[in-house]
């Protein structure tokens, strides 16, 4: 865990952004310019499985950028890109799925569900 914090952080420095990441979701970074909404989450977890579902918002990116910062930033986390369209991005990374989809264009609005893989 300790090994991932510290290649996060690196990787915000590199890219010039202050280390801002996910409530709920220590190792999962949020690009410079894209803020989570604040009471807009649902966090679920246990032993065995979780779900956590976050909104984030942006008036100065579009979906483009934020599908580049997370392409070049989570494969170096231990993600894999699973699936892409214009509206959706699928990672996977052990037994888990990340979903990032955007919801709306002005203002950007961006959904993201984590869920464990049944």
């Amino acid at each position: 865990m300790r090994k991932i914090l510290l290649m996060i952080t690196v990787l915000c420095f590199a890219f010039g952004a202050k280390a801002a990441f996910v409530e709920g979701l220590e190792d999962f970074p949020i690009p410079e310019g894209l803020e989570q909404i604040e009471n807009a989450n649902l966090n679920f977890g246990n032993e065995e499985i979780r779900l956590i579902e976050v909104y984030m918002t942006s008036n100065s990116l579009n979906f483009e950028q934020i599908k580049k910062f997370y392409k070049e930033t989570l494969p170096q986390l231990g993600w894999k890109l699973n699936k892409e369209s214009t509206k959706e991005l699928i990672f996977e990374r052990q037994k888990e799925n990340v979903t990032i989809t955007k919801e709306s264009t002005n203002p950007l609005v961006v959904n993201l569900i984590l869920k464990s893989k049944k």
